[in-house]
C-alpha cells in the first residue's frame, strides 16, 4: 500500500491530508517503464507509460552516432494511461520536484 501526504489549496490554507491507497486488482505489482510523453486535450493532462526494447534503443543510439538515417516511427508496448486533471498535473510536478531534490546529497556549508 502507498501512502502520501496530499495538499488541498482552500484560499490561502493548506491543509496536509494523509493518503492510503490499497491496490485493486493486478495494481499492486510494479510496472517497468522506459518512455513517457505527456499530452493536454480538454482541460486534461494524458499521461503514457510505456516500454521499448533496450536492445532496439542500443541499436538507435549505435546508429546515431554513425550518422546513419534513423526510423521515423519506433513500436513500442504501453504499460499505462493516466488522465490527470491540471491541478493534479502541478500536483504531480510539485512532487516530482521534491522527489529530484531529495536525491541531491545536501551541500555541505564552508567555513
Amino acid at each position: 500500500m502507498a501512502e502520501s501526504n496530499h495538499s488541498k489549496q482552500q484560499g490561502e490554507k493548506v491543509v496536509a491530508v494523509n493518503v492510503r491507497l490499497t491496490p485493486a486488482g493486478q495494481t499492486d505489482q510494479p510496472i517497468l517503464v522506459n518512455y513517457t510523453h505527456v499530452g493536454l486535450a480538454q482541460g486534461l493532462a494524458y499521461i503514457d507509460f510505456g516500454f521499448l526494447e533496450p536492445a532496439l534503443l542500443g541499436a538507435l543510439a549505435q546508429r546515431a552516432q554513425q550518422g546513419q538515417v534513423l526510423p521515423q516511427q519506433l513500436e513500442g508496448a504501453r504499460a499505462a494511461r493516466v488522465a490527470l486533471s491540471l491541478d493534479g498535473l502541478v500536483r504531480l510536478q510539485q512532487q516530482l520536484q521534491q522527489a529530484l531534490v531529495s536525491l541531491h546529497p545536501q551541500k555541505s556549508k564552508l567555513s
